[in-house]
């Protein structure tokens, strides 16, 4: 994988790189130290979660994700949440994962989460 900040290799690696431990089964990520910007693995397997995220952008996808993890909790299902998401969004359907989001992305998420309350 190549780091988006840089267009260097990202270093496939155990997440301990990073946080000096390993956190959770799947400790597999992609990791660009020059950036500080990394993203977890499927399973310890080489397929990303998302698409790899500098400190700015981590901290959005988290303040995305207490938001419309909240927000998910309200309705009938998850599903209908991510359906949602990719409607409002404007995203394909397999592009409707907040992992994958940028940080334009992640602030039009905001406000229309901050008004759903």
């Amino acid at each position: 994988m190549i780091c988006p900040y840089c267009g260097k290799e990202a270093k496939w690696c155990n997440n301990e790189e990073i946080y000096g431990k390993r956190y959770g089964k799947s400790y597999k990520c992609y990791y660009c130290k020059d950036c500080n910007a990394y993203v977890g693995c499927h399973n310890n397997s080489r397929k990303s979660l998302g698409t790899m995220a500098d400190k700015e952008l981590r901290l959005l996808r988290r303040e995305c994700h207490k938001l419309f993890d909240i927000y998910w909790w309200d309705k009938e299902s998850r599903k209908c949440a991510y359906d949602w998401l990719r409607d409002k969004m404007v995203l394909g359907r397999h592009e409707a994962h907040i992992g994958k989001l940028d940080i334009r992305q992640c602030k039009k998420l905001l406000e229309l989460l901050n008004k759903e309350k």
